[in-house]
């Protein structure tokens, strides 16, 4: 009997490279809304707390601006047209998790990204492979790290958590992981590196796609 049968995966940074289409609707809407543009690096270090949180950050003043709610709308629009204008699967990602369909593991996606979003870009880029999805603003659902999504995820497959591993590249990963009583893998491809993931209590890490196989079967 294998020691773990669910594989809970967090989206952007993880199994998607979507920065490039991120910068692209935040400077869209803050172009359009005449306020100053934000640099990659920059969106790069507000991602993972969901579109609001990233919106919330770029937004001079954030939620006190008198615009905010106007300009977290067209960037919405703008992403839900855009969001795989340059997005694209991290190298061998996909083949990992066709082998590890193969192998009988059941999959999740868990993202605080807007929940069409997600599911669109799992039908896009992992239809047939990828069993459930989970975005953010599903009513009652709360984003991570709240333990909510992968509870659902869970549900949804019909899998008990303890034989479940959640693998991300963020701190909100990290902390996601330890809320919901799963063991995380952090990769080391995404949008953190090694040393934050480590100040944020990170301990098993990916360092390519094929070493998430290792770990669940060693």
């Amino acid at each position: 009997m294998k020691k773990y049968e669910t594989v809970v995966f967090d989206l952007d940074g993880t199994l998607l490279n979507t920065l490039e289409d991120l910068a692209d609707a935040t400077n869209y809407a803050l172009r359009t809304m005449q306020m100053p543009e934000r640099t990659i690096g920059e969106v790069r270090a507000f991602v993972g707390n969901g579109v609001r949180r990233l919106m919330e950050l770029s937004v001079p003043g954030g939620f006190d601006n008198p615009k905010f709610e106007e300009t977290f709308a067209v960037f919405k629009k703008y992403y839900g047209e855009h969001c795989n204008d340059k997005t694209r699967a991290y190298d061998g990602v996909v083949p990992v998790l066709r082998k590890l369909k193969e192998k009988g593991y059941a999959l999740a996606i868990v993202s605080n990204k807007i929940d069409f979003a997600v599911k669109e870009l799992n039908e896009i880029y992992f239809e047939g492979i990828v069993q459930a999805a989970i975005g953010e603003e599903r009513e009652g659902v709360a984003r991570k790290p709240a333990p909510d999504m992968v509870h659902t995820a869970l549900a949804e497959l019909g899998k008990p958590a303890d034989t479940a591993v959640y693998i991300g590249d963020s701190d909100v990963d990290v902390m996601t992981a330890k809320n919901s009583g799963l063991p995380c893998i952090s990769v080391l491809w995404g949008f953190r590196d090694k040393e934050f993931l480590m100040e944020h209590g990170a301990t098993n890490f990916a360092e390519k796609p094929e070493d998430i196989v290792k770990f669940l079967e060693q």
